[in-house]
Order: structure tokens, then sequence, then C-alpha cells
């Protein structure tokens, strides 16, 4: 019965005009759905430019500014208020698909904007098989159109050198003949995510649906190349009953056969540290402790402190105060893997583990019973130790977190302008925390989930929460 009703639903909605080979695809089933992704984005706009909907309706469509919030304005540019909208966005350019309202307001409009193009262009509709189409040279560079068939118009614009005809906007005029010729098939993965709008990169295997209130921004979706081990279905966690407190705190249960995986990450990432540590035995360390491990993490990110230049290893490595624990299987046997570690360089033997200083800061390796707990930092390492609970809690899903967003703009505005100047990725984080540090600040907290998929996929889940709203 679920699964009828599913495939009744899926059917009904509107289906994606879509350009399959598009790097990344929006669809909207309904425009007039998107009351609460507005919303969302209005208080969030106060913080945030970026975040502001009048900057995400100018990219909805090539050449008009789509305002789902206003119908009044839409039927005025022929477009159906209630109708779908396909966004298709490649290298060359971007499409634009719409249902209209009336077809001959649409082609008025669309004609008075590309009559602007250039000051020598004459919009020459042409029809041919039925379908209306234009297509004009734009003298700031590429091409810009539409198809129309009927009630359904798609609109592009290419990327392009002036007046120079590279190709772009004709195979984008053709596109937009054929989508608006045909009736487009049901996406069997927009059923499988929940949503208002949806972001398809078909190359990537990614499908992210959006929705949102006032308060919430809501992302659900499935991807098949995110960066990540396998991770075992949900059940009793021994980190389940530990309370978020920090920048970051995330519990996973990763699958046997993503442990290795996983341990060899951390690995990697204590050798670039401690680049005098003898590899051939950091791996046999590694190794020997994964074959204990059930696959039940907890990382704690407690705040960012930039003690340097970020350009170097160790200051990227440190700067995150933080602290992992994993739970063992047998306590004596992880001892005993541990144990080369007194030999390393910088090594100092703790009464419940090691200490090993390297450059930029010192590792702390402790055992607590059936806990392992890495950090780069002691009181961090202290603190996850002590929340380390007696008992297990089943949760609902193999890796959830939670991130305080007031912590994590402390965190992105440390980094420096020297840092900018020298550095892309740097520049990007600094650029992130110019633009959304504000929003952030003024943020009650960001929370998500993980699973693993068949087929080598994840499905995940991310939920930003602004404070409650003034009545």
């Amino acid at each position: 019965m679920l699964t009828l009703v599913l495939a009744a639903a899926l059917a009904a909605a509107p289906a994606p005009r879509g350009i399959q080979a598009a790097d990344t695809v929006v669809h909207i089933p309904r425009l007039d759905a998107l009351q609460g992704v507005n919303a969302f984005l209005e208080r969030a706009g106060v913080h945030a430019a970026l975040m502001r909907p009048a900057v995400w309706h100018a990219e909805l469509h090539p050449f008009f500014p789509l305002e789902p919030g206003q119908p009044e304005r839409l039927t005025a540019l022929g477009v159906e208020p209630s109708g779908p909208v396909t966004v298709s966005m490649l290298g060359g350019g971007r499409l634009t698909c719409t249902r209209l309202a009336d077809p001959k307001v649409f082609q008025t409009r669309a004609n008075e904007v590309l009559a602007t193009a250039g000051s020598e262009v004459e919009v020459k509709p042409r029809t041919s098989g039925g379908v209306t189409s234009v297509l004009v040279s734009r003298e700031s560079g590429g091409q810009a159109g539409y198809a129309l068939k009927g009630k359904e118009a798609c609109a592009f614009l290419s990327v392009g050198a002036g007046f120079v005809d590279d190709g772009a906007g004709r195979a984008l005029l053709k596109e937009a003949t054929r989508l608006v010729s045909r009736k487009p098939k049901p996406d069997g993965r927009l059923s499988k995510v929940p949503g208002v709008l949806y972001v398809l990169q078909p190359r990537r295997g990614l499908v992210v649906g959006v929705d949102g209130s006032g308060s919430e921004l809501r992302l659900e979706g499935l991807s098949e190349e995110l960066p990540l081990p396998p991770f075992q279905a949900a059940g009793t966690s021994p980190y389940g009953a530990v309370k978020p407190a920090g920048l970051l705190v995330s519990r996973a249960r990763v699958a046997p056969r993503g442990v290795a995986q996983a341990v060899g990450n951390v690995r990697a990432r204590i050798q670039e540290v401690c680049p005098t540590c003898p590899p051939a035995r950091v791996s046999a360390v590694a190794r020997g402790v994964s074959e204990h491990l059930t696959g039940h993490v907890l990382l704690l990110v407690d705040s960012v402190k930039v003690r340097g230049s970020l350009r170097t290893t160790a200051a990227r490595f440190f700067a995150p105060r933080q602290a992992l624990a994993a739970e063992v299987t047998d306590a004596e046997a992880v001892k005993r893997a541990l144990a080369p570690l007194k030999e390393f360089p910088g090594a100092k033997a703790l009464e419940d583990g090691y200490a090993l200083d390297v450059k930029g800061g010192t590792l702390f390796v402790r055992q607590e019973g059936r806990h392992l707990v890495v950090g780069n930092d002691e009181s961090v390492t202290k603190l996850l130790l002590a929340a380390l609970p007696q008992e297990g809690v089943t949760l609902p899903h193999a890796v959830d977190f939670t991130v305080d967003p007031r912590r994590l703009a402390r965190g992105l505005s440390q980094v420096s302008l020297m840092d900018v100047v020298s550095d892309q990725e740097l520049a990007g984080l600094f650029a992130v925390g110019l633009e959304m540090g504000p929003l952030l600040a003024n943020s009650e907290q960001i929370t998500g989930w993980l699973d693993s998929a068949p087929r080598g996929t994840h499905r995940f889940s991310l939920t930003w929460t602004l404070p409650a709203a003034s009545p």
C-alpha cells in the first residue's frame, strides 16, 4: 500500500525538464511551495547577504527574477505561480524551464529583455514544428534566447566572448527545443528524499531535497562520492549518552570493513605532524589497534585556537582542539599494540598512555578501560575521558553530529589576512567566515545524521536552526 502511495505521489509531481548532461540541476516541483524555505532565507539574510531570497531568485532564470512569494509578479511575466521550475547548469551556460500562465505575455516580456542584449540586436521569433524560438547574441558575451511550445518555455543564456559564436548558444537552443517538445519522464531519485526543492549532480550521484520554515532549513540527500568509510546499521552506542558540548560532537559506528580505512586516515594525519616517527612502526601500531576496535567512535572538537600561520601542516592540525574516542574489544591487547610508542622520538609515558611531542604541539594517546582516546590538546583529551558514559544508548542513525555555530564563527574569524594572500584554500575559509560568520553567530545549532546506503552510497541529513522568532 505504501509503495502505491509513493508511486502515485511521484507520478503526480511535475517531472524535471532538465539537461541530462548538466553539471547541476535544480528542480522545484511547485513554486508556491517554497514559502518555508523563503521564510528561513529572509531571516538568515538579515545576517548574510548571500542568503537573501533576492539573491537566489535572480539565479532561477537567465533573464527574469522569479519571486516565488510574489504570484502577481510571476503572472506579470507570464509564468504560472504554482508551476514547476527546472534549472540546468553547465560549463557553457544555464537553461531554465517554466510552465506558463500566459504564453503571449511571457513571449512579449522575454522579447523586451532580449532586445536590450546589444545596440544592434534584432529579436526575430521563428516557429518550426510548433516550437517558437529566439536566439540573440549579447554584447556582454555569449547568446541568449528561449524555446516555447504551448504552456512550456525553456530560456537559456550561454557564456562567451562578445559576439563570437562558439556554438554554446545554439547547443542550448537545441536542448530547449527538445525539452519543450517532449513530456518529461518522472525522476525516481526525487522520491528517495523529502523536499520542496531538489538539487541534483548526476555525475556525482548526488541528490539533495530542501525544505524549511522560519526557524529551520532542512536538507536530506544521497551521495555516491562522500569520502567516508562504510557505516554499520544503527544500534546501541557506548557513546549514545554523551551530551553535545563543543564546536563539533559526532558519534559513529564504522562497519568492520571500514575500520582499517578509518584508522588509516588517523595514522596518515599523525605521520604528517610527526615526520620523524618511523613510518613502518606507525603503521604497525595502527594495524595492531585496528584489530581490536568495535567501530564505535566519538569525536569532540571543542574549539579552534590558531597558534601561528595556518599555512603549515602542524598549525592546521593543532588549530582545532580535538579528541577522538574509540571502543576496543580487548583492552590488554590494545595496550600491547600501543607499547612501541614509548620508543618514538619525543615520546613520554603517562599513567594511562603516552604523550608524543611533535612540531607544533603534543599528541596524547590515553586508554581508560575499553576506551582509547587520541587527542591534540591535553585539556580536551581529559574532558572527553571524563565525559565517557558507563552504559550505552540506542541511536537511530549510524552517524550523528551537532555543531555549535557560534564556536564555528569564532573559529573561522581566526584565519589571518596574511594566510589568505598566500593560500587559496584558506582564502575560501576567510570568505566563508566573512560572509557567513555573522549568520553563524546568530544561529542556534546545526545538527545532522548519516547512514550507509546500498551500492556504496551514503544517506545524510542536516538541519540548520535559528533562534525562535519573536512573536
